[in-house]
């Protein structure tokens, strides 16, 4: 399956999630909270980073929950508009 090149607002709810991600982390070692999740800390770098943009569901729900990061809250910072 071929999957269809990624949008700018792609790119930038990526950013957005990364950001917010790293936000909750806190003062956790990047490794600390990846192992938590089931990650590579190479993955969340890349996902907190933007690099990954459209990280898959249970990824990101791992996360949520070592992070406890409410799954709304996500949904909210990756659905919302453009930023002003």
């Amino acid at each position: 399956m071929v999957r269809p090149p990624l949008t700018e607002l792609d790119h930038e709810r990526g950013h957005r999630l990364g950001a917010l991600l790293r936000q909750a982390r806190g003062t956790r070692s990047m490794a600390e909270v990846a192992t938590a999740a089931g990650l590579s800390a190479e993955t969340l770098r890349k996902i907190e980073t933007g690099r990954v943009p459209t990280p898959a569901f249970f990824t990101i729900a791992a996360l949520a929950q070592v992070l406890g990061i409410s799954m709304d809250v996500l949904a909210e910072v990756c659905t919302a508009e453009r930023a002003a």
